[in-house]
């Protein structure tokens, strides 16, 4: 008969995950309970190890783990992936669902501080926020060779991490668990949904409590398929009024509704989409409402003030010592490269030294092989298996429209269980929802729009 991970003996537990982590794999957790740049202790939990993944553990994923601040014994366990590919966990947990948020409005080129997120998702939910793939935030490789990586191979090293992870923290075994991301780690999730989903099936220990019913994944603005996604920029721009309807029809008939890779020979719509492209080249795609501003990126200078390089040449650079405020995302990304490569934060996190000299958002020198195309037939295939999904879209990003993921959801085998409606919050109107129901299995996606964002 084989033994189950809940079976075994407190002692033979502790000693067993002492044998899978390893010295080998140098898995080291420390809880912080400080960092520079927050006034006091934090009032949370919080944990940062690494966790070694891939051939002999070569590859050493960093990771964030914040206990819920409601119950952590009974609320979800969330593993957060942000996206890029290349772009760290720390990203998401400041700027989108952690407890903490810089203290933008009063950055000035020093050393940031922090400020409470009221909004934060750990008010619910313990997150693992994991730095993946090698490479990205403080992960990194022990040999070379380990690269390039790719989406299958990232794949594998997150759920290889998350069942270690587990292991190492017997505690959170039974808590409903969820993966979850967004932009390109949108594509990754739901590829670690089904590993999951397959490991529970072949009996590989832990067990993950991520079964149908309660448990599946989360994505937010996600790439699917890249070609059908990235072709309906053209419709969202001409549905939000930033081409018009001749230049929209124009492009729509002579390029057979194929703008993001038409025929080079048809000359008619490389001058649609030219026209188009004059009018929309200077609109922030990420969202369209928030101003388009150089990439910026830090000049190591030896001392803790931000120094600002341009990359990028779309419109006139806003200075921070001309006094400006830090109106434009990539700007306010200053605040974390400022706060990340200082030294006492990283002996803050327990990063260990010499193997990131240089910290950065997002890796965009990171050698990828992008071998999955689409990953629509990965949420077929968890909705066969009747797992649980919520999908949403800011209504103004551009990149990856919300007209791209709902194309892609009703390309699956779905019913409209529940009408496009309202959700609303303190009687506002906060986006629009519409609830599919799979026809195999009693598994629901929900599709909700975030409004303004």
């Amino acid at each position: 008969m084989t033994m189950r991970w809940r079976d075994m003996n407190p002692l033979l537990l502790h000693l067993f995950v002492a044998f899978l982590v390893g010295f080998k794999s140098a898995a080291s957790q420390s809880i912080v309970e400080n960092l520079p740049g927050y006034d006091g202790a934090l009032p949370f939990k919080l944990e940062t190890g690494y966790i070694g993944v891939g051939e002999d553990d070569e590859v050493q994923l960093f990771y964030y783990f914040i206990e819920s601040e409601n119950d952590p014994a009974r609320d979800p366990l969330l593993l957060w992936l942000n996206g890029g590919p290349g772009c760290s966990a720390f990203s998401g947990l400041v700027y989108e669902i952690g407890p903490l948020a810089f203290d933008v409005e009063n950055f000035d080129g020093g050393f940031p501080s922090f400020l409470l997120n009221p909004y934060s998702w750990t008010k619910v939910a313990n997150i693992i926020f994991l730095d993946y793939p090698a490479g990205t935030g403080f992960s990194y490789s022990n040999n070379a060779r380990t690269f390039p990586v790719s989406d299958t191979n990232s794949t594998l090293h997150n759920y290889t991490f998350l069942r270690k992870w587990l292991l190492a923290h017997p505690e959170f075994i039974k808590n409903r668990l969820y993966v979850s991301g967004d932009s390109y780690g949108g594509k990754i999730v739901p590829m670690v949904a089904l590993e999951m989903a397959k490991g529970n099936e072949a009996g590989l220990e832990p067990i993950m409590y991520f079964m149908e019913w309660e448990q599946g994944y989360i994505i937010g603005n996600p790439l699917t398929y890249e070609a059908q996604d990235m072709n309906e920029k053209i419709p969202y721009a001409h549905r939000v009024a930033l081409i018009s309807d001749k230049q929209f029809e124009q492009a729509r008939i002579s390029c057979n509704g194929e703008y993001e890779n038409p025929d080079p020979n048809n000359i008619e719509c490389s001058y649609a989409l030219y026209s188009i492209n004059q009018c929309t080249k200077l609109v922030n795609g990420a969202h369209i409402l928030e101003p388009k501003c150089k990439f910026l990126s830090p000049k190591p200078s030896g001392s803790r003030k931000f120094q600002p390089s341009q990359v990028d040449d779309p419109i006139d650079f806003l200075s921070l010592s001309s006094g400006n405020k830090l109106t434009c995302r990539n700007m306010r990304y200053a605040t974390s490269y400022v706060w990340a490569n200082d030294e006492t934060v990283r002996d803050a996190l327990h990063i260990r030294e010499g193997t990131v000299p240089d910290w950065t958002r997002c890796n965009k020198s990171l050698s990828y092989e992008y071998d999955i195309e689409s990953v629509v037939e990965y949420h077929q295939n968890l909705s066969d298996r009747g797992l649980q999904a919520l999908v949403y879209s800011g209504d103004h990003d551009m990149d990856i429209p919300y007209m791209a993921t709902l194309k892609w959801i009703r390309q699956l085998n779905l019913s409209v269980y529940d009408e496009w409606r309202a959700w609303n919050v303190d009687g506002q109107v906060a986006g629009f929802t519409e609830l599919y129901k799979s026809k195999i299995k009693e598994a629901y996606l929900m599709f909700a729009t975030v409004k303004a964002s």
